[in-house]
């Protein structure tokens, strides 16, 4: 009989083990109310980013309010890689990106993404769009597709302005900002068809029906009720209670009639995320549209440890993966 490996369980990574035994003390448990949540949220997140040294560096940057029809306006802030802004016509490739958060935390203030965002910019030569879209459940769906279609809109037209090309748009977005990116994608498709040279999705959630989580990974300490039930929480935030909502295409990507069409993708997922499922099936789905995709999983990987740069292994290697693929955009490649 074939010897049977110790290593079967899906183990965490040691690293990312050490990462959350040293942060942990520094979490003020978050309250229940969303404001309450969101702001405690910010103060952990401002307390471990100076705990840990992490600091932006000082690339260019400039903010900018766009309107969204029947929605509320949306700030973006634009990247650029060096300490300068790039100079009109520099035919630079830019990508517009959505910051994970569950739907009703996080943001392109927040010093951790602030500095995700400069680090990427610097390191693949590229301009970077991150759109400050509005909060669950106090702005509800779709009010936030709405936003980062407007915000996708806007970097398409002024690219040049910024000194990037039209022709080397890129779409990304993490956890919930994945689906975010995911729907602008068929949105483009569905409304104006402008080319996007590739969609970045990492750990993306692409089903709110919660159909395609994958609980296989997670800890025997996290049973998967629960995890499904904060799951629906965040869902009824961002949806409401209209179940059928959270069934359409731009709520739910992965649950769309037809992907053909949609731009190349690259999607990363994590051995011990549950929404390993949606991204992995996502790929599938692509796949069969006749979409070119790349999908790998990081084994050993939480849904938060790909973000951990300079204290994971993996999340380096993640980051360096990203930018190659990213500087592909300056010769028109795709993954």
């Amino acid at each position: 009989m074939p010897r049977r490996s110790r290593f079967r369980r899906p183990l965490l990574d040691s690293a990312v083990a050490a990462h959350e035994k040293r942060i942990a003390p520094l979490l003020a448990p978050e309250p229940a109310d969303p404001a309450g949540r969101r702001r405690v949220a910010q103060e952990n997140d401002v307390r471990v980013s100076a705990e840990l040294g992490i600091e932006p560096i000082g690339t260019a940057t400039r903010d900018h309010v766009i309107p969204v029809v029947g929605h509320p306006d949306v700030r973006v802030r634009v990247y650029w890689p060096g300490p300068e802004p790039a100079p009109a016509g520099s035919d630079l490739p830019i990508l517009v990106y959505f910051y994970g958060g569950g739907f009703t935390i996080a943001g392109i203030d927040w010093v951790s993404w602030d500095a995700r965002f400069r680090e990427r910019a610097r390191d693949a030569g590229i301009i970077i769009v991150a759109a400050d879209y509005a909060h669950a459940p106090e702005q509800r769906y779709p009010t936030q597709p709405e936003q980062c279609w407007s915000a996708f809109e806007w970097t398409h037209a002024s690219a040049k302005d910024l000194g990037a090309s039209p022709s080397r748009i890129a779409v990304g977005g993490a956890s919930s900002g994945g689906d975010l990116a995911a729907a602008v994608t068929l949105m483009n498709r569905d409304r104006t068809r402008h080319p996007i040279a590739l969609q970045i999705l990492e750990n993306p959630a692409l089903d709110l029906t919660i159909g395609h989580a994958d609980m296989s990974g997670i800890s025997a300490r996290m049973p998967g009720v629960i995890v499904r039930k904060a799951g629906r929480s965040l869902v009824r935030q961002y949806v409401g209670d209209d179940a059928a909502s959270a069934r359409e295409p731009y709520a739910s990507p992965l649950l769309a009639a037809s992907h053909e069409g949609l731009p190349p993708a690259l999607i990363l997922t994590s051995e011990l995320d549950p929404l390993r499922g949606d991204g992995e099936a996502y790929a599938r789905a692509l796949s069969h549209a006749g979409v070119p995709v790349t999908a790998i999983r990081f084994i050993g990987q939480t849904h938060g440890s790909l973000g951990s740069t300079g204290f994971v292994p993996a999340a380096d290697a993640a980051h360096r993966f990203l930018v190659s693929q990213l500087r592909t955009l300056h010769d028109g490649g795709v993954v």
